[in-house]
């Protein structure tokens, strides 16, 4: 069995070579990148589990290479940043990243949240423990087994949480989930009052089910309860 490797892109050498050591001790092994565009070269050539990203880097910052891995890969992805603002912890949970840490940080934290991501990652992606199961809800085909969605044959994209959200809802279609009980179920962890993460990621999720462009809703807002699907 291989072991787990994990891509940490920081144009800051000292915080990737300080982070690489932590990981390494932990047992993982670590590939660094320096920018945006060594970071793109290393998950084409290599098998990368888990990626931290800086955003703002060289010749391609952060969010980019986000967009580029989602565009084929599902592994877990943790930014790593000085931006500390809501707005920019929101646009790089929507574009697909897992988690948000800011700088300055721990590294004891840094490596309890990469651990917690590759247990769920890991754990939803063995062929031995996960059921074969596919839900299918008239032109809405999710796989729970490839961890794959298709609509109408169109293959959609999601981010590992936003899969995790749909697979939940959809496997108990009218059932309604409140904001607590579906960030216990898909992050594993306490709820904190005012995160507003799930409904970021709801949002997200409604847009590439093109839910717009239908007068009914695949995930159904229950005003004041919570979430539930519709199909």
């Amino acid at each position: 069995m291989r072991s787990i490797s994990i891509l940490i892109a920081d144009d800051e050498k000292e915080i990737a070579n300080l982070i690489a050591i932590h990981l390494t001790k932990e047992g993982y092994h670590v590939i660094t990148a320096f920018d945006g565009q060594e970071a793109i070269e290393a998950i084409q050539t290599q098998s990368i589990d888990l990626v931290i990203l800086d955003i703002m880097m060289p010749i391609m910052d952060g969010y980019e290479v986000t967009r580029h891995i989602r565009a084929q890969h599902n592994m877990p992805i943790i930014f790593l940043s000085a931006k500390t603002s809501d707005f920019d912890k929101v646009h790089g949970l929507v574009i697909g990243a897992d988690d948000y840490m800011t700088k300055p940080f721990t590294p004891i934290e840094l490596v309890a949240r990469v651990n917690a991501q590759l247990r769920r990652f890991i754990k939803l992606n063995q062929p031995n423990t996960v059921p074969k199961s596919i839900l299918e809800f008239g032109g809405l085909v999710i796989s729970l087994e490839h961890r794959s969605v298709t609509l109408y044959g169109e293959n959609i994209i999601l981010t590992p949480k936003e899969f995790d959200i749909l697979y939940l809802l959809a496997s108990h279609p009218k059932k309604v989930y409140s904001v607590e009980n579906i960030f216990q179920h898909v992050w594993g962890e306490a709820y904190l009052e005012g995160t507003n993460t799930v409904m970021v990621h709801i949002r997200t999720l409604r847009k590439k089910l093109k839910e717009d462009e239908k007068k009914t809703k695949l995930i159904k807002t229950v005003w004041g309860v919570g979430y539930a699907f519709n199909g």
